[in-house]
């Protein structure tokens, strides 16, 4: 059994579900102390995170990721127990196995052959770890980042260990993140008896047409980093469970992925526009969840493709799709931001399940990082 193997399935047996760390991060820090690095455990509300770093010079490459995971819904629907990790044909199973511990697993041995290798490195590594990625991510990575900016130390890059490959282990790397603006959409009417329809005003039917309006709404075209800017609507609910009453409110919850080409305020002003065209009688409450971000060629995209091309012998796409990470709140910093883990085609699904060969192929691919950004 590999090392990386080994430390991801003594991360995976403890049962971590958001916001609960359940003495994942001590684990990590035992290995990271042992290799010199100096440890900030950093608790927040519930929230247990920390900050490790090694070296005390720049420039200051940081490894970021978390160990909470999702619910694991009924645990008789697992083949294999979600919190016993279990292999079996070369693929462990295991709530984390891919979301994310198996990267934090490879993060950590990576960092133990660089240092055994390399002692006396330049520049610094770091560790930004915290168990509220999974859940609300309002005491987690976000405010260890106000905590490292508070007193003026600035990450110059960090690698995200989300898991971003799809066919093959490295194949995408994402240098970039989609803006997620949310909406929460209060539309009132008149509540009456559908027999007197002159009576009430139903607010289904008036907003009905401005919804479609809105689903219909072309927001910009991206651009050579972004997909368009895309409108979902999530949720409809309105009525008093009755088929004879019209209801009074209509509530509509809506999300926007956003490309650079379009701000927050001017996505809202848009559809507050909209409705405003529309006549309607609404309340709007608005959830800026993150902006867009963008790291382009250089330092650390150029170390991370040549360090996985080094493994795999392919070239990674770099791309900006799929959903939001703890990386939207680094990169606001000037860090130069990526994310690069393994196959996420099991992701917060039962028996969630990793490549064991993959996670060993991932930390050469750190090693290959470190040994770029930080060798003279």
């Amino acid at each position: 059994m590999s090392e990386t193997l080994d430390l991801a399935r003594q991360l995976i047996a403890r049962r971590s579900v958001t916001p609960e760390d359940a003495g994942c991060q001590e684990i990590m820090i035992q290995r990271l102390e042992a290799i010199g690095f100096h440890v900030e455990r950093l608790r927040f509300g519930e929230v247990d995170n920390f900050w490790a770093r090694r070296g005390e010079q720049g420039p200051l490459y940081a490894f970021a990721g978390h160990t909470d995971v999702v619910p694991t819904g009924p645990e008789t629907n697992w083949k294999y127990p979600p919190f016993e990790p279990t292999v079996v044909d070369g693929m462990l199973y295991g709530r984390g196995a891919a979301d994310m511990k198996g990267s934090l697993a490879a993060m950590v041995t990576a960092c133990e052959r660089f240092v055994a290798a390399h002692p006396d490195h330049k520049g610094s590594i770091g560790f930004l770890i915290t168990s509220d990625e999974e859940g609300p991510a309002v005491d987690g990575t976000v405010k260890v980042v106000q905590h490292l900016e508070a007193r003026g130390e600035k990450m110059t890059g960090c690698l995200v260990g989300e898991p971003t490959s799809t066919a093959r282990v490295g194949d995408v790397i994402k240098n970039g993140r989609r803006g997620s603006l949310g909406g929460i959409l209060r539309v009132r009417g008149v509540q009456g008896h559908v027999a007197y329809p002159q009576l009430a005003q139903n607010p289904i039917h008036l907003a009905a047409p401005a919804l479609a309006e809105l689903v219909a709404a072309s927001w910009d075209q991206g651009n050579a980093f972004f997909p368009a800017t895309t409108f979902q609507i999530t949720n409809i609910h309105a009525g008093t469970g009755a088929t004879n009453v019209i209801p009074g409110e209509l509530e509509v919850w809506f999300n926007f992925r956003f490309s650079t080409e379009v701000t927050a305020e001017q996505l809202e002003r848009r559809v507050e526009a909209i409705l405003d065209r529309h006549g309607l009688d609404y309340g709007l409450d608005w959830t800026l969840s993150g902006q867009p971000f963008l790291t382009p060629r250089g330092e650390l995209v150029d170390a991370a493709c040549a360090a996985v091309e080094a493994v795999t012998g392919q070239t990674p796409a770099l791309s900006t799709t799929g959903g939001t990470s703890d990386g939207r709140f680094i990169a606001p910093t000037g860090a130069q931001v990526l994310e690069l883990g393994p196959l996420n085609a099991t992701i917060h699904k039962v028996d969630e399940c990793v490549s064991a060969e993959d996670l060993d192929l991932l930390s050469q691919m750190y090693e290959g990082i470190l040994q770029r950004l930080l060798l003279a």
